[in-house]
């Protein structure tokens, strides 16, 4: 284990990509404790102010990203500087991305539907680092054996080829899967071989004139939806917190 951490993270240069992701995800999920206990009025815990002015939690997020973000750039990929950086911009993205339904709405929608972006940013973001992070990285290690050198060769042209369904994936609607696929060959290979998401580009262009299709698609996204959503939406309230009743973000102005 030790071998296979210097190796492929150490060595690399990626441990701080992994103190990053561990401040990441630590961050958001301190965070999400936090704000549930202040909704449920619980804890010490209370909004943060400034002279009647709600500051939200994006606002130290965004200056410890910059200043992690520029810190890391400047010290380069080794050394005790390179890992404190990391884990400022670790903890600067937890709390920006923790609040990105905020910033994508420009209001406070934290604990409504719209709220739930967040939580799936936050997932999304922290499945893609961990695969990035877990597999081989060729650059930077010394003394590679011919056997190391095809293996991760294959990788990087395994990724390379993959990248390139994941364009086609993407031209389906699928997002999700076309970024996963980027890493995951299988994921991109089914993505590739399913119907399109109707009002996608590839089904505006090649269901435009085969109605079949274009029906076909619309009964699966409603099916995968109708199967999906409600198991989706259990893991998301679980991890985030239950949005409020009601369709509108003023209800929720407080945590």
């Amino acid at each position: 284990m030790g071998h296979w951490l210097y190796r492929n993270i150490v060595e690399p240069g990626k441990l701080p990509l992994l103190l990053a992701l561990a401040a990441f995800v630590l961050t958001f999920v301190v965070t999400r404790i936090i704000t549930r206990l202040i909704r449920a009025g619980r804890g010490p815990f209370g909004n943060v102010k400034a002279g009647g002015l709600h500051i939200h939690h994006v606002v130290p997020g965004i200056i410890l990203t910059v200043l992690g973000g520029f810190g890391a750039v400047a010290s380069g990929r080794h050394g005790f500087g390179a890992a404190v950086f990391a884990i400022v911009f670790g903890v600067g993205a937890g709390l920006v991305l923790d609040e990105f339904a905020l910033i994508l709405h420009l209001d406070d929608v934290y604990w409504t539907e719209q709220g739930r972006k967040s939580v799936e940013v936050v997932v999304l973001t922290a499945a893609l680092v961990g695969l990035v992070l877990s597999g081989f990285a060729p650059f930077g290690v010394n003394d590679l054996s011919q056997e190391e050198l095809q293996d991760r060769g294959g990788v990087i042209a395994t990724v390379a080829v993959n990248f390139v369904f994941a364009l086609a994936v993407l031209s389906k609607g699928k997002t999700k899967t076309a970024l996963f696929s980027v890493i995951v060959p299988l994921v991109g290979l089914i993505g590739l071989v399913r119907l399109a998401r109707p009002g996608s580009p590839w089904a505006r262009r090649f269901y435009r004139r085969r109605p079949r299709a274009r029906a076909r698609a619309v009964l699966r996204a409603y099916r995968h939806d109708r199967r999906w959503s409600g198991p989706s939406r259990r893991v998301q309230d679980w991890i985030g917190g239950k949005p409020d009743p009601g369709p509108g973000p003023e209800l929720n102005r407080s945590r």
